[in-house]
C-alpha cells in the first residue's frame, strides 16, 4: 500500500493525515514528510474510533508525503467497544438516519442480519449510479438518495443511514482497496451484526476481503485522509496503491469483516 501526497502550504498549517493502515496490521510501514526537501517532524496520535492520525506543522511552501506499508495476511477481526451500539446508531452530518427512517422501513421490513445487509447493499447499488463528476463533497445521505449517483463515500453514506434507520449500528471505514479501478482511497460501510463488524460494500468496486481499513468513523468528517488547520492548503497532487497476491471472488451475500 502506498500514498504519495504534494501539498502547497500558503502558510503556518498543521496538516493532520489519515493514510496510514489501521492497528498493527502493517509487517512494514515508512511515512515521511519533507518541506522543500527537508523533514518534518510527525507526531502520531489515536482519535476516539481508533484512527491513528499522523499531525505536521508546516509554513508556507511545497509540501511532500511518502507513505508505504505491507501487510501479510489477515488482521484482527475489529473489537467491539460497549460504546459502539450507541454511537453508531445515532444521526450524523452525512448519514441522516432519522430523515431516511420512512424509506429504509419501506423497502426493508421483514429482514434483519446478514440478510438485511445483503438486502441494503443491493438496493443502495442498484438505486445509485456511480459517478465521480456528481458528488457534492457536503451532501449527504439524503442528497444522494435524491440525485440517484455519487461515489463511494456516497454509497457508503446512504448504507449507513438507511441501517441505522433499522436500529443496526453502522459506520463508515476509509480503506486502500486492492483491484479498484481507477485506484484511490476507497470507502466502505461497516454493519454491527450478532457481535461482529461486518463490511457493506454497496459499489461493488473491489473484493472485500482484500480491503485493508484505514479509518473508522460516523462518516466522512472522522474518515477524511487530510485535515488541515490555518492558512490554505492546496492539494496539488495525489497517488495511492494498493496490490493483492490475488483478487479473490465476493460474494457481497456473505459477510466479511475486516482487521
Amino acid at each position: 500500500m502506498t500514498a504519495s501526497l504534494t501539498l502547497d502550504a500558503a502558510g503556518p498549517a498543521r496538516l493532520v493525515l489519515a493514510i496510514a493502515v489501521a492497528g498493527d496490521q502493517a509487517t512494514t510501514e515508512t511515512l515521511s514528510v519533507t518541506q522543500d526537501g527537508v523533514r518534518l517532524d510527525v507526531t502520531e496520535l489515536a482519535d476516539q474510533h481508533g484512527t491513528r492520525l499522523h499531525a505536521v506543522d508546516a509554513t508556507a511552501g511545497r509540501v511532500e508525503v511518502r507513505y508505504s506499508a505491507r501487510v501479510d495476511g489477515r488482521g484482527e477481526t475489529a473489537p467491539v467497544d460497549a460504546l459502539d451500539p450507541i454511537r453508531y446508531l445515532r444521526p450524523s452530518r452525512y448519514c441522516e438516519s432519522d430523515t431516511l427512517g420512512p424509506v429504509a422501513v419501506a423497502e426493508f421490513a421483514g429482514l434483519d442480519g446478514v440478510d438485511l445487509l445483503a438486502g441494503v447493499s443491493s438496493w443502495v447499488g442498484t438505486h445509485l449510479a456511480y459517478d465521480g463528476s456528481s458528488t457534492d463533497p457536503t451532501g449527504g445521505a439524503a442528497a444522494t438518495l435524491l440525485s440517484r449517483r455519487g461515489v463511494c463515500r456516497d454509497f457508503a453514506h446512504l448504507v449507513v443511514a438507511l441501517l441505522r434507520a433499522l436500529d443496526v449500528p453502522a459506520r463508515v471505514v476509509a480503506v486502500y482497496a486492492p483491484g479498484l479501478e481507477p485506484m484511490d482511497f476507497h470507502a466502505v460501510a461497516e454493519a454491527l451484526v450478532d457481535g461482529r463488524w461486518l463490511v457493506v460494500d454497496a459499489t461493488t468496486l473491489a473484493p472485500r476481503p482484500t480491503l485493508v481499513r484505514i479509518a473508522t468513523g460516523r462518516d466522512a468528517a472522522d474518515t477524511a485522509f487530510l485535515t488541515t488547520i490555518g492558512e490554505p492548503v492546496e492539494l496539488v497532487g495525489m497517488e495511492v496503491t494498493a496490490t493483492a497476491d490475488a483478487l479473490p471472488d465476493d460474494d457481497p451475500r456473505l459477510p466479511v469483516s475486516l482487521g
